[in-house]
């Protein structure tokens, strides 16, 4: 939600030329996950919903792909990187809203800790590359492999904190060269922009790790498949 608003306030104000909104509006997301996922992990862990057991091998994953993301970004044609996105996130949320009773006893094992590895790099680098924190793609993983919804959640939240620092990373390597801290800008990343939403969405975020602790899973899931699909149309129509 964060990019499409912070994309038209940007365009709105003339702040930057047109053709690099969109990227700047990432970037910015992207390094406001770092703060907001560190303070929703947080809550998460203290709830005993963070599986330690695979969460290194899903935050190696995600950082390799996010840093690998942040500095092509610049270069990959984003557009058909977000219709492809959005088509995927669309087609899981439509599997989490009809997935009945069967498909949640069936039992799916979790890859070997080096697969997964290769598939949260691939989460991570779509992650870093539409600005968010790798929830929309790593929590409907890691439930087709059994693992339970409010642990995935819980590893997803943990991850946000990894694909937001290395994302960052690239985001103001690939952008140090068209802007500086004087125009207000680190990288891709717009500071101002930055402080308001860190300022609000810090103190909110462990509101949301509370409520996925006391929610039903079956509640959850749609709240998340709703998420997946308002996402998914605002990418197609921006």
């Amino acid at each position: 939600m964060i990019v499409p608003i912070l994309s038209m306030i940007l365009l709105h104000f003339n702040a930057l030329p047109p053709e690099q909104v969109v990227v700047v509006a990432i970037a910015t997301s992207l390094a406001s996950i770092l703060f907001t996922s560190t303070s929703s992990a947080i809550a998460h862990h203290k709830n005993g919903n963070v599986p330690w057991d695979i969460a290194p091998w899903v935050m190696a994953g995600v950082a390799f792909g996010a840093l690998i993301s942040g500095f092509m970004a610049a270069l990959l044609p984003e557009h058909v990187v977000r219709l492809v996105f959005a088509v995927s996130v669309v087609l899981i949320a439509l599997k989490m809203i009809f997935s009945g009773k069967n498909d949640s006893s069936l039992e799916r094992p979790l890859p070997n800790k080096g697969l997964l590895s290769v598939y949260t790099t691939i989460t991570g680098g779509l992650s870093a590359m539409i600005g968010i924190g790798g929830g929309a793609v790593l929590v409907p993983l890691l439930t087709f492999f059994s693992v339970d919804m409010k642990k995935a959640i819980g590893c997803a939240s943990a991850s946000g904190i990894v694909i937001a620092l290395f994302g960052s990373m690239g985001y103001i390597s690939s952008g140090s060269q068209l802007f500086s801290l004087k125009q207000g800008f680190a990288g891709f990343v717009y500071l101002p922009a930055l402080l308001g939403i860190v300022c609000t969405s810090w103190f909110t975020a462990p509101l949301g790790a509370k409520a996925t602790h006391y929610l039903p899973v079956s509640t959850i899931k749609k709240i998340f498949a709703g998420l997946l699909i308002i996402m998914a149309i605002n990418m197609f129509t921006r």
